[in-house]
């Protein structure tokens, strides 16, 4: 999955095997845009602040990003 899949501003391809790892893998990520005040990461992560703000509709996009990983094809 790429960091826009995950909410966040770029391209860059995460590979796990399970969702978990996927996650860790884009927290990681956040981290250092975040370090390095990526002007677009930085936009992103207001946006998902913003969604966190509730939880039954964060819960509800971390589902549905969830499905979306379960459904990419095994290579």
């Amino acid at each position: 999955m790429s960091c826009i899949q995950l909410g966040g501003a770029c391209e860059l391809e995460f590979k796990a095997n399970t969702f978990e790892e996927i996650a860790q893998l884009s927290k990681q990520h956040g981290m250092e845009m975040f370090k390095a005040q990526d002007e677009a990461h930085l936009a992103a992560m207001e946006k998902m602040q913003a969604l966190m703000q509730n939880p039954d509709e964060m819960t509800q996009w971390f589902e549905s990003k969830r499905a979306e990983f379960n459904a990419l094809p095994t290579d």
